[in-house]
């Protein structure tokens, strides 16, 4: 959901001025999307980040490459902000080794720069419905990755090491969050009470989500009631 009557706030970061140009123009000619700034380098996305005008913020699209640093710096400091901002790569890379560390930052989608304005259109309105927009190609080295990992996972012992590493993934505001959605607070009564946005709310569940690899809520606050992140007695 967007922040101002409907009108989705886009920032790019690509470091090649006729890309980002091209991604500009094409993105400023969707229905319902203003890009507010479109930035070269790490620096300057860093800065943007700082300023006030990212708490009005829906979705930064990245390029991985680029002069002064790696787009993973940049998904992480958006990401980890108190209001966390949705990021979509878009990008050349489309080896193991970038896409696997980009959504280990934080990215919610990933596209190959080949992809055409309406596609990189309709992948925003996905990462803002909560979905995580991935080319094919892409999918298929996140879906090698996990399949290498996978039987890894069950040697978690009973000593809590699995669950302190969940723990870990979630922010403070997030466990506050999460809290609040177990005691059966909607978005709205959240955003109220913590003073904040709805959209504000809705990023952090989505990031919950994202984090705790489900799909509800009632299963966020069950799988974080079973990891000890949350307790379901609490405030009641």
């Amino acid at each position: 959901m967007a922040t101002h009557a409907g009108v989705t706030q886009l920032v790019i970061v690509e470091d090649d001025a006729e890309t980002r140009q091209g991604l500009v123009s094409g993105l400023s000619a969707q229905a319902g999307f203003t890009v507010v700034s479109a930035l070269g380098s790490v620096a300057e996305a860093m800065a943007f980040l700082q300023s006030s005008q990212a708490d009005q913020l829906d979705v930064m699209l990245v390029d991985l490459g680029l002069p002064d640093g790696a787009g993973q710096d940049i998904i992480r400091a958006a990401t980890s902000r108190p209001q966390p901002i949705e990021v979509l790569v878009i990008t050349v890379f489309g080896d193991e080794k970038n896409v696997v560390s980009a959504i280990e930052a934080g990215a919610a989608g990933y596209l190959l720069k080949d992809a055409e304005d309406a596609r990189i259109a309709d992948a925003v309105n996905q990462l803002l419905a909560g979905g995580s927009p991935i080319t094919p190609v892409i999918a298929r080295h996140i879906l090698k990755r996990f399949k290498h990992e996978a039987p890894a996972q069950p040697q978690a012992d009973a000593s809590g090491s699995s669950e302190a590493a969940d723990m870990h993934q979630l922010t403070p505001r997030e466990v506050e969050v999460l809290q609040m959605v177990a005691r059966g607070y909607t978005n709205n009564e959240i955003g109220e009470l913590l003073s904040v946005s709805f959209h504000t709310v809705n990023s952090h569940v989505k990031h919950i989500y994202r984090k705790l690899s489900v799909r509800s809520r009632s299963e966020a606050v069950f799988e974080a009631s079973q990891l000890g992140i949350i307790d379901l007695h609490r405030g009641r």
